[in-house]
């Protein structure tokens, strides 16, 4: 699909190792690493976060606390739970994921569908390629020889695209579960939750970090008209406003990890609908604009 073509836009592959890198090179704030028993304390009134670094006990007191960290982190664990409503759709699938250091099959990614399941093929550089295949969920890494692997993916490949596949030994693989999550409402007093600690998606749609990033800009956004104009409604508004575009994006990578994937539900009617979704697809501009829109991302 021509996003340029289509919508006028594009998007730009920046590998998450790659963005970690950048921003821990840009920043000037400082960072503490190896802390244990982190703990968050009254974001109700005058919030501090205390932590065990070396054996010794430390404490900083806070303006705010932004729980950037991630699913597991202490930051939504934090809250109360009756004050939390959580929304989750766990998908009964995986995707087994290979790092190989040989040339991406294509310059674009390519998304298969499969009756054997879904597969990706993606890049990270010009010299390094991630490939995945759809596994059940209760399948083990021990289980894939590199060959299988290989084989596999070839099978749900177009053939022009399983000839032109270059293969190797993996340097790294793994499956990672595939689930939808939403925790509502993202502030609590001057605690405020941002990327994974608020949201997970699917990574069909590639909306993780994009989600992440805009969670961030907005906080940022809010903060700096805090301190420099005196002004909350940036925080007062944080929730609702990012929630909106999350939802957006859980819709967005809901549908296309329906449309791409095989579910042991499904049964013959399932199978026909979704071939009348790639028929419709395949056919209607309209529905190109509206998967490029929302792949490129929606506005911040």
């Amino acid at each position: 699909m021509d996003f340029e073509a289509l919508i006028g836009r594009h998007v730009m592959v920046y590998g998450q190792t790659e963005v970690t890198r950048d921003l821990m090179a840009a920043r000037q704030a400082t960072t503490i690493y190896e802390a244990g028993d982190v703990a968050l304390h009254d974001f109700d009134g005058k919030p501090y976060v205390t932590y065990v670094k070396d054996g010794v006990t430390q404490r900083i007191d806070c303006d705010f606390i932004a729980g950037c960290d991630g699913y597991h982190g202490v930051a939504r664990a934090s809250v109360p739970a009756a004050a939390l409503t959580t929304f989750e759709r766990i998908y009964p699938f995986g995707w087994l994921g290979v790092l190989v250091d040989q040339p991406p099959v294509a310059h674009e990614l390519i998304y298969a569908h499969h009756e054997r399941g879904f597969a990706l093929c993606s890049q990270r550089s010009p010299s390094r390629s991630r490939y995945y295949v759809q596994v059940p969920t209760d399948e083990k890494v021990e289980n894939w020889s590199d060959t299988r692997f290989w084989d596999e993916l070839r099978a749900r490949l177009s053939p022009a695209a399983a000839e032109a596949l270059k293969t190797g030994p993996s340097i790294e693989k793994s499956i990672a579960p595939l689930r939808s999550f939403v925790a509502e409402p993202l502030r609590f007093g001057r605690l405020f939750l941002a990327g994974d600690a608020a949201h997970i998606v699917p990574p069909t749609g590639a909306k993780g970090l994009n989600l992440a990033m805009s969670d961030v800009a907005a906080l940022a956004d809010a903060l700096i008209k805090h301190f420099g104009e005196q002004s909350d409604a940036g925080i007062d508004g944080y929730s609702s406003k990012v929630l909106d575009r999350i939802w957006k994006a859980e819709r967005f990578s809901w549908w296309m990890t329906s449309l791409l994937h095989t579910f042991p539900e499904t049964g013959a009617f399932g199978r026909r609908i979704q071939r009348a979704e790639f028929d419709y697809l395949a056919g209607s501009v309209a529905a190109q604009q509206s998967l490029a829109e929302n792949y490129t991302g929606l506005p911040f």
